[in-house]
């Protein structure tokens, strides 16, 4: 099942099912007027749901447009994004010159985000000066039923109700002062963006296993090929380990959003190479930039600036978009 939320004036829009092909959508049941509404509910709204998948797969509904509509989810109770790829964890705290965290084999990283307010997937992200390090994380994230404390790690696997993509984008130039002090990001992380849709686990066939999604997530930007990385290799700790990593002291409510982190790989013995060098690139600007320091005692490829443009997608094995794309330009904001 695909499902979206289409623009509608409102806050939280309006739920729709769309079409495996993405090419149609048809409103949900008037009993579940919001995704956070059948999230709620799950059991039933499954169920209408799924009446309205046959409906639109027999060939009813409107042309779907990703332009109209928002995050699958507009706002949250919950965004708490994790850094599972060891990679990604090596190479990001090389750029910052710290040390790798104690134990970060065998405990997950996790920081909850903003969740007030999330970007469209086609919004542009808007930053008041394109020198504060503009970057952009290709993730993996999935939103949970109900999670009660202390749940392990088999059972969690089971509360994935929606897998989706995600742009957690980041301002560089703002991350290292912010965690110097100890208290976490806050103004370097703004406003994340998702997938125009999100989709059930099953939706994903074999490709999800281990909690696990096992597929190339594709980067563009400014319409050249960035990144290629496979979602399964490198992952070393599953959304399953996340969910249970989250909810060791607390429960986590239905329609919380739990991130994989930047997707991350090494090529061979080396910690990344570009997809022109016969690599598969990476998922953000910070990984190639410090991959050139490594190289040549300093980075070339600049932070985004404004005008620059970031595409976001995953295919299946047949070459067919499964979420849709997210597709931002930056923009000065303008008040």
């Amino acid at each position: 099942m695909k499902l979206a939320t289409l623009r509608d004036g409102s806050r939280d829009g309006r739920l729709v099912i769309v079409s495996k092909e993405l090419t149609r959508y048809q409103l949900a049941p008037c009993a579940f007027p919001t995704l956070q509404s059948a999230i709620d509910d799950w059991a039933s709204a499954h169920a209408a749901l799924s009446e309205a998948v046959n409906q639109l797969e027999a060939g009813q509904g409107h042309p779907f447009d990703a332009r109209e509509m928002m995050s699958p989810l507009p706002r949250a109770y919950q965004w708490a994004d994790g850094s599972a790829y060891i990679n990604h964890i090596e190479l990001l705290r090389k750029a910052r010159q710290a040390e790798m965290p104690a134990g970060f084999l065998v405990e997950p990283l996790i920081y909850q985000g903003g969740s007030d307010s999330f970007l469209a997937p086609t919004d542009p992200i808007l930053a008041e000066s394109d020198s504060l390090g503009i970057d952009l994380e290709a993730e993996i994230a999935v939103i949970v039923d109900d999670v009660p404390m202390g749940i392990s790690a088999q059972e969690a696997s089971e509360k994935v109700r929606l897998v989706m993509l995600v742009n957690d984008v980041t301002y560089r130039g703002l991350t290292k002062s912010e965690l110097a002090k100890g208290f976490g990001f806050f103004q370097s992380k703004p406003s994340s963006a998702f997938s125009p849709v999100a989709v059930t686990p099953d939706e994903l066939g074999d490709v999800w296993d281990d909690s696990r999604v096992h597929l190339p997530l594709c980067v563009d930007v400014n319409g050249a090929p960035f990144g290629r990385a496979e979602a399964g290799v490198g992952m070393i700790f599953s959304f399953a380990d996340l969910i249970c990593h989250a909810a060791r002291t607390r429960p986590l409510v239905a329609g919380s959003i739990i991130g994989s982190g930047t997707v991350s790989n090494k090529f061979g013995d080396q910690p990344g190479l570009p997809i022109h060098e016969g690599g598969v690139g990476y998922s953000c600007l910070a990984e190639v930039r410090m991959i050139e320091t490594i190289r040549n005692g300093k980075p070339s490829t600049p932070f985004l600036q404004f005008g620059d443009e970031v595409k976001i997608w995953m295919e299946d094995k047949m070459g067919h978009s499964i979420f849709g794309v997210i597709e931002q330009k930056v923009l000065p904001y303008g008040g």
